[in-house]
């Protein structure tokens, strides 16, 4: 899939995926950018997407992140919709810092992950009622031996 994209800074490479198993490609930090205790700063990420239509592009913590800089992501993701590509549409990478110290991001630190992923929007049917039967909820697909409790595999 061939996707469009705009650099703002042309000194910094064009994102990539820098294995072959890969799914998600890294977003690099347009400026230096310092991130105060207890704050959420917006990290520019030097691109302007054009995603095609029936995507979107999720934006995610990289796993490292956390434990290298003592940043996560406030609201777990971040979501671009498909006409945010305007001139003026970097993306930003909010970030809040959890520690009790200054966190400076360098010009060119990888500080996200981006991922595509395909999109439909629904048209919605009210109803007034659902199926009458449940098929679970949270836990429900726990298993318990003895006195321990086994998560099923691939369940999150």
């Amino acid at each position: 899939m061939n996707v469009r994209i705009k650099r703002i800074d042309k000194t910094l490479p064009l994102p990539v995926y820098e294995t072959g198993g890969s799914v998600g490609f890294d977003f690099l930090a347009r400026e230096n950018t310092t991130i105060h205790p207890n704050t959420i700063e917006l990290i520019p990420a030097n691109v302007i997407v054009e995603l095609r239509q029936g995507y979107s592009l999720i934006i995610a913590s990289r796993s490292s992140t956390p434990r290298k800089h003592g940043l996560t992501k406030p609201h777990g993701i971040g979501v671009i919709d498909q006409d945010y590509c305007g001139p003026e549409d970097e993306i930003k990478i909010q970030m809040y810092n959890f520690t009790k110290e200054p966190v400076i991001i360098q010009k060119g630190a990888k500080i996200a992950q981006g991922l595509f992923m395909r999109v439909d929007q629904c048209k919605f049917e009210e109803v007034d009622e659902i199926k009458k039967e449940s098929r679970g909820g949270f836990g429900s697909t726990d298993v318990k031996v003895g006195d321990v409790k086994v998560v099923e595999r691939g369940v999150v």
